[in-house]
């Protein structure tokens, strides 16, 4: 038996971020992890997809922006699997790195599958079913979340594929119907669309981007429409058929059923928890109806000693949160100074094309709330920086509160809006009001004067429009 102050269950961006701030904080630390360091996010989700929409942006300009820029390429090749071969090379650049900061850190790392076997005690199966017992006076559930999926739909990896096979494929199909018009869905949309592959988009919500304000779902599906990409909003899912060289999908259309046909179908419809398989029951750690762990402010479950972080708690399934939550947690666990969240003003980011970005309430949610409402708008076809780099379809739109200024939330969809989060994230929770984002001095050509510019049009005295 090997005896630790904190051990953590996983290893993705909360789970290791939260040991690491453990160990900083003079606690021995262990993590324990079955399958890679760095979980999902590094691996197989948010750093290799990045990678891919940034060939994916370069091979959009290849095929299609030549007259504006100036250049005429013929018999262009496009060679995917390259890109899926820098894609890899970035994810294990990162999970190297990750590997590093554990020894940095003194962190032992146990490769396996953990369960409880009372709420301070851990059995881990390695893959070569070998066990050891690990105890800890305080255990960190960082587990994270796996694919939903339709009832009756069978992911082969071949023809119905989920995030974890479409990262991985080297070869492109020549179709594809994407269920689930979410983030992961809508950066998939983007990446083979900017390859030439037919896709069609299928969202059973009225909008695609459906947690997003109205206003930017609308913008967005004019958007990917330009593109090529067929949208099809209010949609459901009826059936899902493989064939020998198709997939046939039944689906309820606003306009009454019919049948699509593609190579392939990727199922991106949600995550749920992966809190089964722990033996929480066992020791009695409340969970939700699906299965999220429950947790105070703290990080702290229903059990002494037994925290919970990340997807697995339900809160919000974003890799930054997950950190956020992580080191809360590590520093309660501690007992020193630390902060609470607010989940709903935690920042959104979705990378297709155009990104989008957003955090806190949006307009119809504010009013609903009794706010008395002002919006500051200001449209990237108004910016200096947006027209030089030929990507000026969007806006920024901020949410106020009419009586002290403050920002209610934030919705932008346009270029690079996920890297101007933080200037408004930092406002709302410094209690900033648009008056002062106004004043503050942005340099130009930029696209944060955006930001400014809507600042001063909540204030009443627009600059440019």
């Amino acid at each position: 038996m090997s005896d630790y102050d904190v051990i953590v269950i996983g290893a993705g961006p909360g789970g290791y971020v939260s040991a690491i701030r453990a160990a900083q904080l003079g606690k021995k630390t262990a993590i324990v992890e079955k399958e890679f360091l760095g979980g999902v996010c590094l691996n197989i989700g948010c750093i290799p997809s990045k990678s891919l929409l940034k060939n994916a942006e370069v091979a959009h300009l290849l095929r299609e922006g030549g007259k504006d820029f100036g250049f005429k390429i013929e018999g262009l090749q496009l060679d995917y699997a390259a890109a899926l071969k820098r894609s890899r090379q970035v994810s294990n650049r990162l999970t190297k790195g990750v590997g590093f900061l554990m020894k940095k850190n003194e962190i032992d790392v146990h490769m396996g599958t953990a369960k409880f076997e009372t709420s301070d005690t851990l059995l881990v199966t390695g893959e070569d079913g070998s066990t050891r017992t690990l105890k800890a006076k305080d255990i960190v559930i960082a587990t994270g979340a796996s694919v939903m999926n339709i009832p009756g739909v069978e992911i082969d990896g071949a023809q119905v594929l989920s995030y974890r096979e479409a990262i991985l494929q080297d070869e492109l199909p020549k179709s594809v119907i994407i269920v689930g018009g979410g983030a992961i869905g809508l950066e998939f949309a983007t990446i083979w669309n900017s390859y030439g592959v037919d896709v069609t988009l299928v969202e059973m919500l009225p909008n695609i981007a459906p947690l997003e304000d109205e206003e930017v779902s609308a913008e967005l599906t004019k958007a990917l429409t330009k593109r090529g990409i067929n949208v099809m909003n209010g949609t459901k899912v009826e059936s899902i058929k493989r064939l020998k060289t198709k997939v046939k999908v039944a689906v309820s259309a606003p306009n009454g059923e019919e049948t699509l046909e593609a190579a392939q179908v990727l199922m991106a419809i949600g995550f749920k928890p992966n809190s089964a398989g722990l033996d929480l029951e066992e020791i009695g750690v409340s969970l939700t109806k699906n299965g999220a762990i429950e947790v105070d402010e703290r990080m702290a479950t229903n059990i002494a000693g037994v925290w919970a972080i990340g997807d697995v708690t339900g809160k919000l399934m974003l890799a930054h949160v997950a950190s956020a939550m992580g080191i809360i947690c590590a520093e309660n666990i501690a007992g020193v100074e630390t902060t609470t969240l607010n989940y709903q003003m935690m920042p959104r980011a979705t990378y297709s094309q155009p990104q989008v970005a957003s955090f806190g309430l949006t307009e119809q949610q504010a009013q609903d709330q009794g706010f008395e409402v002002k919006v500051g708008r200001f449209p990237f076809q108004a910016n200096g920086k947006a027209l030089g780099l030929h990507d000026y379809a969007g806006w920024v739109k901020l949410i106020v509160d009419a009586r002290y200024g403050e920002i209610l939330g934030a919705h932008m969809i346009g270029p690079e809006v996920t890297e101007l989060l933080p200037e408004l994230t930092l406002a709302q929770m410094m209690e900033l009001t648009t008056g002062e984002i106004g004043r503050n001095v942005h340099a130009h050509p930029t696209l944060s004067e955006a930001l400014m510019e809507a600042a001063h049009a909540a204030e009443g005295h627009a600059i440019h429009i």
